[in-house]
């Protein structure tokens, strides 16, 4: 296991996020499972209770804890895409297996995690500064999933 992981707590889905991020996404898998020596809380012996699994490269454990807290836009994942097939693939799995789109590029998955689902040319538009930066920032914040065509005009002017 690594020395950092980022420990995301489900109610008691934890495995089936883990597999849904490994098929979904490059560079993920489930690795570990690991169940419950006795009963606990919000679950009995033999439960699944860590999952550790990969995320486009990044480490992480699933922790089945319970109904005690839930997911939040406090923490996200942010995937950056290539083209607007990418960005239409992922953000289509995302919200089409229960998610739901928000604003700018965020959407949440059916297990209450946050995703930016963030074109490269919009991240390269906001680093560039000045009127093009402005420009594509204010055709984002009328989106929910980023257009990449739309932000290409808007750094053109």
């Amino acid at each position: 296991m690594p020395k950092n992981t980022i420990c995301l707590w489900f109610d008691r889905d934890a495995e089936a996020a883990a597999r849904f991020y490994a098929a979904t996404f490059p560079d993920s898998s489930v690795g570990a499972i690991h169940r419950a020596p006795s009963d606990y809380p919000a679950g009995k012996k033999g439960d699944v209770l860590t999952v550790e699994f990969t995320v486009a490269g990044i480490p992480c454990l699933g922790l089945n804890g319970g109904a005690a807290f839930r997911q939040d836009e406090a923490f996200s994942f942010q995937i950056a895409t290539d083209d607007q097939e990418e960005t239409d693939r992922y953000w289509n799995a995302t919200i089409g297996h229960g998610g739901q789109e928000s604003a700018c590029g965020w959407c949440k998955d059916r297990w209450g995690i946050s995703w930016q689902i963030t074109p490269r040319v919009l991240t390269e538009a906001i680093a560039a500064g000045g009127e093009e930066a402005r420009r594509a920032f204010e055709a984002m914040m009328t989106m929910r999933k980023i257009d990449v065509a739309a932000i290409e005009a808007a750094r053109r002017g």
